[in-house]
């Protein structure tokens, strides 16, 4: 029976389906205890685990930021302005600023100037959110205009700072190559909690996009990633990062940052238990070959 929570065209739905259809081979002869140790634009982190670019958060973004300094991991940051960004910024945490396709240009190079200036380790956009979900019409987000932007516009925001820029909402080999050929330094697989319906689950897809870019081309896999047994699955299958969103909510809200600090820690462990019984000494030498789709696997059998 298929599971209740999967409505029709339910991009987080199928993704949790897809997800649950992927088991995991044992390799534990001979293994050894792994490092989950990773880096990202010269820094080194304590997990491929990094969060999601969310925003307006109860606690605060800087609260956020708190959680994943603690943790070692890094911070992906959403929508909001350069004051919030340097209170981020402040806490220490090494975070790449996502900003949204506005339609004001203006808008969208003062927010690369600032993160630039206030230290911030890379910036990105989020061309997913760009339109509406049920026309192709350019979306409103908190009252301000976005704007699907073109090639051209793309190529000049990455040309417009000296940080690294990651395209999040590439969702296909197509995609993925075009954000290599404009000079990104990596993508966020990612349809941005549903926002494209009936999407293929972003972890369907990093095989054939790893295989198409190359070892040395950041790929996050974002969306539907729920503890570090997900996160496993998407990194023997060709992610560098992980971004998780959703998970760290709750204990943020509850017990603030050492509490989501604890979670993404939790995360991680889970990630190690599942590298020390496929044999794989570290997060790049996950054998692909570990994972076999079972369709029958994401059944619910309650």
């Amino acid at each position: 029976m298929a599971n209740s929570r999967q409505r029709a065209g339910d991009s987080i739905a199928i993704s949790r389906r897809y997800l649950d259809s992927l088991l995991v081979e044992g390799r534990i002869v001979g293994a050894a205890h792994p490092s989950a140790a990773v880096s990202l634009f010269g820094r080194a982190f304590d997990t491929p685990v990094m969060t999601a670019a969310l925003s307006h958060l109860k606690p605060g973004m800087a609260a956020f930021a708190e959680g994943a300094k603690a943790a070692n991991a890094a911070c992906c940051v959403g929508m909001g302005d350069c004051a919030e960004l340097r209170a981020v910024l402040d806490t220490g945490a090494s975070v790449v600023k996502i900003i949204k396709p506005y339609a004001n240009q203006e808008e969208i190079f003062s927010r690369l100037a600032c993160a630039e200036e206030y230290g911030a380790m890379a910036v990105g956009m989020d061309v997913e959110h760009s339109v509406n979900v049920r026309d192709d019409r350019d979306s409103e987000v908190i009252g301000q205009r976005m704007k699907l932007p073109t090639l051209d516009e793309l190529r000049s925001y990455i040309r417009a700072t000296r940080l690294p820029f990651i395209v999040k909402g590439a969702l296909s080999v197509r995609d993925a190559l075009a954000c290599r050929d404009l000079g990104a330094a990596g993508v966020i697989l990612s349809h941005h909690n549903g926002l494209l319906r009936w999407a293929t689950p972003p972890v369907m897809l990093l095989r054939d996009i790893r295989e198409a870019v190359g070892p040395d081309f950041l790929v996050i896999a974002d969306g539907g990633i729920e503890d570090g047994f997900d996160a496993f699955k998407a990194l023997a299958l060709g992610a560098d990062f992980v971004s998780v969103g959703r998970a760290l909510i709750p204990p943020l809200e509850t017990g603030g940052p050492e509490a989501m600090a604890a979670r993404i820690r939790e995360m991680t462990d889970e990630i190690k238990a599942m590298m020390v019984r496929t044999g794989s000494p570290d997060v790049r030498q996950i054998d692909p070959s570990v994972i076999h789709f079972c369709p029958w696997a994401a059944d619910d059998e309650s």
